[in-house]
This record gives C-alpha cells, sequence and structure tokens, in this order.
C-alpha cells in the first residue's frame, strides 16, 4: 500500500509541474496586453511602455515562468493588476463560498443518488425502474439555471424562508449556510440524477456475476445480495464520476454564482478574464487543476480501499 500511494505521489507532483506551464503558456498566449487594457486605448505609448516595465511583462517568458512559479511553491500567486492586492488572498476569499458550496452540493447528489440507484436496481426491468430512470432523465436535461430560479420563486419569492442570493460571509454561519442552500439544490439535482444512473448501471452489471448468483443461491434475497455484495464493486464507476462532480462544481459553478449573486471563484476567474487581469486567471486556474489532480488522487486511493486487488498494481 505504501508503494502504491508513492507511486501515487510521484505522478501528482508530476502532473502539478506540467500543468503549472501549460496555464501560464496558454495565458500567455490569450491575444491583448494588460498594460494597454489597464491604461485605455489613448494611453501614451511611454506610458505603456513604462506600465509593462513596471509589472514585469517585458521579461523574457521563461524568467517570468521561473518567477511565478518560485512565488507558488513559497504561497505567493503574485498582486492583481486590477485591484492591487495579493492574488492568494483574493483566490482564498473566494473559496470560503465555492468550496462549501461544492461539498454541500456533493454531499446532497451523494445522499440523494445513493437510494436511487439502489432502489432502480432491485427493480430492474419494472415500472419502478422505469419511472426512476425517466425522472433522472429529466433531472440530468433541465438546466441548473433554470431549476435555480425556479428555487428562488418558490422558497424565496413565494415562501419566504431562504434568501434569493447575496452572502453575508462565515461571520454569520446561519445566515451563511441559508444562503448557501438554494444553489446546493440547485447544483446538486443534476449531478445525483447522473451518478444515480451510473450507480444503476453498475449494480446492473454486477448483479450478473457468478459471486451474485452464488450469493443468491445460498438464500440471499436480490436485496441482501444488492447492498451486501454487489454495492461495494459498483463504487469503483461511481467514486470516478464523484471525482469529476467534485472537479465540476468546484469549477463550473459560474452560472449558479451569478444567479445567487454569490462572490466565488467561479466569479472571480469571469471577472478576471473580463478585466484582462491575467495574474489573476494564472492563480486561479492553477487552484482548480490542483484541486482536479489532488481529487483524482484521493479517488485513486479511494479505489484502493474498495478494491485491495489495485494496490498490487
Amino acid at each position: 500500500m505504501h508503494r502504491f500511494v508513492l507511486r501515487r505521489m510521484i505522478v501528482l507532483c508530476l502532473s502539478l509541474a506540467v500543468a503549472s506551464a501549460a496555464i501560464f503558456g496558454v495565458v500567455e498566449l490569450v491575444p491583448g496586453d494588460p498594460a494597454s487594457f489597464m491604461l485605455g486605448t489613448g494611453a501614451q505609448p511611454e506610458t505603456v511602455a513604462a506600465l509593462r516595465d513596471q509589472l514585469g511583462l517585458d521579461l523574457p517568458w521563461a524568467l517570468r515562468y521561473a518567477h511565478w512559479l518560485g512565488g507558488v511553491l513559497t504561497g505567493d500567486l503574485g498582486h492583481s493588476f486590477t485591484y492591487k492586492t495579493p492574488v492568494a488572498g483574493m483566490i482564498l476569499d473566494r473559496l470560503q463560498v465555492s468550496l462549501p458550496l461544492a461539498l454541500i452540493a456533493l454531499a446532497l447528489s451523494v445522499v440523494i443518488a445513493l437510494p436511487v440507484g439502489l432502489f432502480a436496481a432491485s427493480r430492474q426491468g419494472r415500472a419502478g425502474d422505469g419511472v426512476t430512470m425517466g425522472i433522472t432523465q429529466i433531472g440530468i436535461s433541465l438546466p441548473n439555471f433554470w431549476f435555480a430560479m425556479l428555487l428562488v420563486l418558490l422558497f424565496a419569492v413565494r415562501l419566504r424562508l431562504l434568501p434569493a442570493g447575496g452572502f453575508p460571509g462565515w461571520g454569520h454561519p446561519v445566515a451563511a449556510l441559508k444562503a448557501l442552500i438554494l444553489p446546493s439544490i440547485a447544483l446538486a439535482l443534476p449531478q445525483a440524477a447522473i451518478l444515480a444512473r451510473v450507480l444503476r448501471s453498475a449494480l446492473v452489471e454486477t448483479m450478473g456475476q457468478d459471486y451474485i448468483r452464488t450469493a443468491r443461491a445460498k438464500g440471499l434475497s436480490r436485496g441482501q445480495a444488492l447492498r451486501r455484495h454487489a454495492l461495494r464493486n459498483a463504487l469503483i464507476p461511481v467514486l470516478t464520476i464523484l471525482g469529476m462532480q467534485f472537479s465540476f462544481l468546484l469549477a463550473g459553478a459560474i452560472i449558479i454564482e451569478n444567479v445567487f449573486y454569490l462572490p466565488g471563484l467561479g466569479r472571480l476567474i469571469f471577472q478576471a478574464i473580463t478585466q484582462r487581469d491575467l495574474i489573476v486567471v494564472q492563480g486561479a486556474v492553477l487552484v482548480l487543476v490542483a484541486a482536479v489532480i489532488l481529487v483524482t488522487f484521493l479517488v485513486d486511493l479511494a479505489y484502493a480501499a474498495v478494491d485491495p486487488r489495485l494496490r498490487r498494481k
């Protein structure tokens, strides 16, 4: 197991190194000059050149990457061109919204998907299975921003139970959690529908294995064989989807953040792109990519916990 973890950690470090170079290179290839954008189209060339020198934009690509990477390794992601504040502090502030939102939405999707997937698999080919899969297909098809607006109309406007938007900060924890309930539900339901369908398919495939038939021959009911034997082996594709979903929920919630006016990481990236604040874009995207790679590493460890055979590979 130790050797398995060590190999995965080496892959983790190499992936982060390659990702940092790719992110820096791609952002540098984006057309346009941040200095010209900040000063406006009527700025004098001498003024633009002076600002480029101040921001370090006239240095060679390799030197700028080395300076940026050295700062990343020490926790310094640079200073925003627009706001003149440390990028790391801006990202941490936004993660206080995006990370809890993603975790709550992921937990909700698991809580919903597990019983739904088990129910559908236990009634394979019957009416309950068909109805459940039909409902999940609707859940996948509905745009989450449209569903979010329906939630606002019902729970915020009509029933006045939850806030329609905004985030009061974690200084008021109850109000902060209430502000995240509706966006979490809007994000969780489509993901729960996907997860339920994946779990149902994995369980149905697993139920056709020889060891399940042996368990049934020994007297276990279909439901008992499903829960005691099939569920554990069906979790590997589910864990893969969970890792992908967390990455999506963390990085791809920009539309929901705009619907509920949440100051999350997605909105920060969108604002930085529109303002040509490339140093913020680089830092925020690097954090998201690092989160994806870290989640992949944790999913690999979860694979090994679920299936001990993987530890010997």
